[in-house]
């Protein structure tokens, strides 16, 4: 119900398209200029709204991909049977105008000092709010550790992959993929489960700050396994993607 208080309280405005960047065969980074944004922290989402010929509307969520302080953008993952996505990754240009309202979200938003340390734990476009708060620690000159473990089908399914290679002062990026792996690969494979977690999460003793981003059956399970090795539920923030219908 807070969710829908704050949404009645936004304004529809529209922006334009400024930039558009394909991450992997099917996600796209969309660079947004809205006229009147207030701001946001990292880890809130927007929503964006679609108005076709006949009239039919179709409103989605999406979580926004920029730090604070940078241009506004959101990055969106294609779905072959979705409203929205197809439209958004495939179809959009620059210079194109979109309609959206935000930034919603209070609960699962980082800013510095929030932490001594941070377990991020991204299950596909999961990655897309956690992205946002290791840019907002790198844009503000955070010195908190972070350890990111990124959770793909494959590694051509590695959104941000450059980005996320470049291993930023005090940041651990691993990766674990579930479906296929390249020759040679050295990484982790399979699902997370309490051994994977235990190798590359921070232990329950330094007092992390954890934050679960992906499906609801990733994050479900990440989150259980985090709080038997002896994080605090509290300190385990979650973010599901049927939460805020981002597709």
């Amino acid at each position: 119900m807070a969710g829908t208080a704050l949404r009645g309280r936004l304004t529809w405005q529209v922006a334009t398209v400024a930039a558009l960047t394909r991450e992997t065969d099917a996600v796209c980074t969309i660079g947004l200029e809205p006229p009147d944004w207030p701001g946001h922290r990292a880890g809130q989402h927007l929503d964006v709204r679609l108005t076709a010929e006949d009239g039919y509307r179709a409103e989605r969520s999406y979580s926004i991909a920029s730090a604070p302080g940078e241009q506004l953008a959101i990055t969106v993952e294609r779905l072959d049977d979705g409203e929205v996505s197809p439209y958004l990754t495939e179809e959009l240009r620059v210079g194109d105008q979109l309609e959206l309202r935000g930034p919603i979200g209070g609960y699962f938003v980082w800013q510095p000092g929030d932490a001594s340390s941070l377990t991020l734990l991204a299950g596909g476009s999961g990655v897309v709010p956690l992205r946002c708060i290791l840019r907002d620690r790198l844009r503000t000159g955070s010195d908190v550790p972070a350890r990111l473990l990124y959770s793909a089908r494959a590694l051509p399914d590695v959104i941000y992959r450059d980005e996320l290679g470049q291993h930023h002062d005090g940041v651990q990026v691993s990766y674990t993929l579930t479906r296929d792996h390249p020759p040679g690969w050295t990484g982790y494979t399979g699902r997370i489960n309490a051994s994977l977690l235990t190798d590359v999460a921070w232990p329950a003793a330094a007092n992390p700050l954890a934050y679960v981003c992906g499906p609801t059956s990733f994050v479900e399970t990440a989150a259980a396994e985090l709080v038997d090795l002896g994080y605090s539920p509290e300190r385990v923030k979650t973010e599901r993607f049927g939460a805020t219908g981002g597709r």
